[in-house]
Formats: C-alpha cells, structure tokens, sequence
C-alpha cells in the first residue's frame, strides 16, 4: 500500500464527530476539549450566532425539528447527545432526535443521562433520562450512557443567598463536577474516535468523590468561602409552598422539590470511581471546585 492509500484509508476510518448542546456548558468544554486534541467536532447549535468563533463546521437544528436533524447530521458516524433544556416536551424532543439520527446513519451514540434513571426514580427528571435511554436502544444505534449525579457546580449556584433549602434530609448525594463529566464524556468519544469498542453498550456512572449531606455542603462552603452558609431542611408541603412565587407550571416545581427527595431517599449516595477510570484522573470534590471556581 502507498502513502496516498494509506492516508486515505486512514481517513476514510476515523469517524465524523459531531456534538449536541455545544453553546451549553458541558457541550462547550467537550467541544473545546476535542478541538485542542484533534479535528474540531461539528457542533449542532440552535442559534448559530452563539457558536464559538473558531468552529468551522456548524450546523442549526433543534431536538424537536427532525428534518434540520436529519440534515444537520448527515455524514456524521459518533454522536454525542447532550441532554436537552428541561422542557415539559423534552421526551418528546429527544425521541424525535433520535429518529433522525438513526435517518441520517449515524452509528454510535453517547448520552449524558442520569444516575439511576429509572421509571420508578424520585427525580422527576430521571424519568425522561430513562425513557430516551430506552429509545436509544431501540434505534438499532449503538449507544453509550454517562449517568451522572446532580452537578456539584449546583450546590454553589444554589448557596449563593447563604442557604441551601430544601427538604433533602440526611440523605446524601455524590455530585459530580461539570468538568469532570465533560471530560469523561471526551475521553470516551476519543476512543470511540479511535476504533475502541469497549465503550459500546456501556453505562457509566459519573459521581465525586463523596457523598454529602446538605449540612456537610452547607459546613464546607463555609469553610472555603468564608460566607456563612446554612442548611434549612424543609418539609415537602414547605418547599412546594416556598417555591409557589416563582409562577412556575407544575412539572418545574416537581423537579426542583424531587432535586431534594431524591437524595433525601438515598437514591443518590453512590460513588463510583468512572470518572478517573475513564479521565485517568480523581474527580473533583466540593472544596476542589471551590478553590478553583465553578466552570464557565
């Protein structure tokens, strides 16, 4: 075989990538992160003006507009599917973005689900994880799911006001740094970029370092910020009666209460070790993030 053959074989076998959600935060740092080890990803965007100056390739389409879909992933073989915007229709999105992957030929598709989606799950939310996993394997694609836990960037986001409410409990919860699940999700496109197969059918499951109580969040944000910041543990009627001014339609105010009961009923207290199996590296504990600064 000549150099030219060789070449182009070697071309004809790496996949076209392409990524969803890559204005949104993970998207963004996965896109960023590829771009810098190899060729850029095509990134699939609502609204082309928010895409970052240096993409090249960049294609508009929404999860609920197949057509745009299907047009926007033609020619691409690896997908990575960021979750879409917490919507009342996001199920119904996510099947009809589905389908018209599996148009468009794509081949392999990697998901960011959620810990122990479920039917059955506490988190509201969980449930449309569970339900797109299952139509992923349907589709005749092949798939891959990162199920991460709630993001430890949250916990910040949420203490800003110095408390954390909510009625949680003393159930405990093993967030997972935003970085840290972008980079578990580029290194497991990289692989399947490079022909590994081992990632193929597999759900991993992207948590910190240790799982914390509310209080325990509330006592290390303290410590590391130097603002006092408290746990107030809320009944369910409380939460659902303190959120009540937001004007927020039902299915909202259900996942922010069920965000809390779900780790009130233990169903988020595992750890895992996915995140340095994967990125060769420990994931990220609340006072990591903390004195480094919540991700962009």
């Amino acid at each position: 075989m000549t150099e030219v053959d060789e070449a182009a074989t070697s071309q004809t076998a790496t996949p076209t990538l392409a990524i969803t959600g890559a204005t949104g935060r993970v998207g963004a740092m996965v896109a960023r992160d590829l771009r810098a080890a190899g060729p850029a990803p095509r990134l699939l965007v609502r609204d082309a003006s928010r895409a970052p100056a240096w993409a090249q390739d960049v294609a508009v389409a929404g999860y609920g507009d197949g057509r745009a879909a299907r047009r926007a992933l033609a020619g691409i073989d690896l997908l990575l599917m960021v979750s879409a915007t917490e919507s009342e229709h996001r199920l119904e999105e996510h099947r009809t973005f589905i389908g018209a992957a599996a148009s468009a030929g794509v081949r392999h598709v990697v998901y960011t689900s959620f810990l122990g989606a479920s039917p059955q799950a506490t988190f509201t939310l969980s449930r449309t994880h569970w339900h797109t996993e299952a139509a992923l394997r349907e589709s005749g694609m092949a798939f891959t799911f990162l199920r991460d836990s709630f993001y430890t960037d949250f916990l910040i986001e949420v203490s800003a006001d110095g408390a954390i409410t909510g009625p949680a409990g003393e159930g405990r919860v093993a967030t997972v740094a935003r970085s840290d699940v972008a980079a578990a999700a580029a290194a497991v496109l990289r692989d399947l970029a490079a022909g590994e197969t081992r990632h193929e059918g597999a759900t991993y499951n992207l948590t910190g370092p240790q799982a914390l109580t509310m209080a325990e969040a509330a006592r290390i944000i303290t410590e590391a910020t130097g603002r006092p910041t408290v746990y107030h543990r809320e009944t369910v009627e409380e939460a659902y009666a303190s959120r009540a001014h937001y004007g927020a339609p039902r299915w909202e105010v259900d996942a922010w209460v069920s965000t809390y009961t779900a780790i009130a009923s233990g169903e988020l207290s595992t750890v895992t070790d996915d995140v340095a199996r994967l990125t060769g590296r420990p994931p990220l504990s609340l006072a990591d993030l903390l004195r480094s600064g919540p991700t962009a």
